[in-house]
């Protein structure tokens, strides 16, 4: 399996006196623009998408809709797991997706320091090894889910995809 894990794009600061409670925090105009620019470079990788998991907080189902209009995936198909909140155990959503025995290419959409706690279960690493960015995105080829056995093939920031332009 080719496990996509994706960190929502930058949403509204905490500090703000607009922000709204955290679940309903939202993409700015910027984290929208730097989502898409990830995205439209991935889909320029990525042929189809088989299943695709958010959290179900606003900013994380907001980078999902991005992704999928790229990746021509119905946003309605989006499933919602509390696998992929923050303080979710990541081995938690490693088991929800071993349950998907015909997927192949799965994306999935998050909050950080979990991305990382998910990515380093799924490599079998006993702490992190990454810090994701804002629309950062990683690629782990999943040869066993329970146990996960996986390899990161690579990983991109926005910064990066700005820069190959």
């Amino acid at each position: 399996m080719q496990l996509y894990i994706v960190r929502h794009g930058i949403a509204i600061d905490r500090e703000d006196p607009k922000c709204p409670p955290e679940a309903d925090r939202y993409l700015t105009e910027e984290g929208v623009e730097r989502t898409k620019q990830v995205a439209v470079a991935v889909a320029a990788l990525v042929i189809h998408a088989d299943l695709m998991f958010s959290s179900p907080y606003v900013r994380a189902m907001q980078t999902a809709a991005i992704f999928a209009s790229e990746l021509e995936y119905s946003k309605q198909k989006v499933r919602q797991t509390d696998g992929l909140l923050p303080g979710a155990e990541p081995g938690a959503f490693l088991r929800e997706l071993a349950r998907e025995k015909d997927a192949s290419t799965v994306f999935c959409f998050g909050h950080a320091p979990h991305v990382d706690g998910l990515l380093a279960a799924a490599v079998g690493a006993s702490r992190h090894i990454t810090s994701m960015k804002k629309a950062g995105v990683a690629l782990v080829e999943l040869k066993r889910l329970s146990p996960p056995n996986g390899q990161l093939v690579w990983l991109i920031t926005p910064k990066l995809i700005r820069k190959a332009k």
